[in-house]
């Protein structure tokens, strides 16, 4: 069965000097019917003036799951290396009994140099971080089944990334949704990818969501061919960026009316 489209925003917590325009914004993104917001894990600006103003992920998951009632809410996506998995665990089932059941855990090996350096956490190597994300998955698993009282539903596992060697076999065995950071012929190849994996294991592929970043550089047309293009390969989830001061949601609007025209 195809899940339905979905949209989501990414509400990147980087130039906003004041918090109170991010609450604006993810209560602005419910409001306009979008059907998740994400945030990211990071304690630094990626672009822009890389001291500018940044807030940290999970306390504002914390927030949003208090101050919305409807849409999901998540990490694109949790560094595996900035917490313990059994803590991370703990911390997920909370905010999802905070938001009434509402929580997608995004989960990635961790890329940022910066972050790792300035905070005191061993960088290593990208095949080390994975390495140390393919031990935490089945502990983060484990520990979230010996909670009490448990999560409000099983917590969607969002992976984030497309390597061939070590993410896809990953995503396949225990992710229940799939995010992927490339255009739509990549897509095309890793999805053939992950489906080999899927078949490896007795898993039917299917039952991953296929999930996908838009970016948006004002060109309506070009975004919804982009969008048209990707959810035809079987994209359901659809997720476009943007940042502070602004929080500009003309491109999440612009989807949420796409998506609700082809529902």
């Amino acid at each position: 069965m195809t899940p339905p489209l979905r949209i989501g925003v990414q509400l990147q917590p980087q130039h906003a000097p004041d918090y109170g325009l991010i609450r604006d914004a993810v209560l602005r993104a419910e409001d306009l019917g979008v059907d998740i917001a994400f945030n990211w894990d990071h304690f630094y600006p990626l672009y822009g003036d890389p001291e500018g103003a940044h807030f940290e992920c999970w306390t504002m998951l914390g927030a949003w799951a208090e101050q919305t009632e409807r849409i999901e809410i998540g990490p694109l996506v949790t560094c595996n290396s900035y917490r313990n998995p059994e803590l991370l665990a703990d911390m997920a089932r909370t905010v999802d009994h905070i938001s009434g059941g509402r929580l997608i855990l995004g989960l990635g090996s961790g890329w940022f140099q910066r972050d790792y350096t300035e905070y005191g956490y061993d960088f290593g190597t990208k095949g080390s971080r994975l390495d140390a994300l393919a031990e935490s998955l089945p502990r983060l698993a484990d520990r979230m089944g010996k909670l009490n009282p448990p999560p409000l539903r099983h917590i969607p596992v969002m992976i984030g990334g497309s390597g061939p060697r070590k993410t896809l076999p990953l995503v396949a065995r225990y992710s229940d949704i799939w995010h992927a950071f490339v255009g739509v012929d990549s897509y095309r190849e890793k999805s053939a990818l992950l489906a080999g994996y899927c078949a490896e294991i007795g898993r039917d592929p299917a039952e991953i969501e296929r999930s996908a970043e838009i970016r948006y550089d004002g060109d309506d047309t070009a975004t919804l061919k982009f969008a048209e293009a990707i959810t035809a390969e079987g994209v359901s989830l659809l997720t476009v960026a943007t940042d502070g001061p602004d929080y500009d949601l003309s491109a999440a609007k612009l989807l949420c009316d796409w998506r609700d025209r082809n529902r």
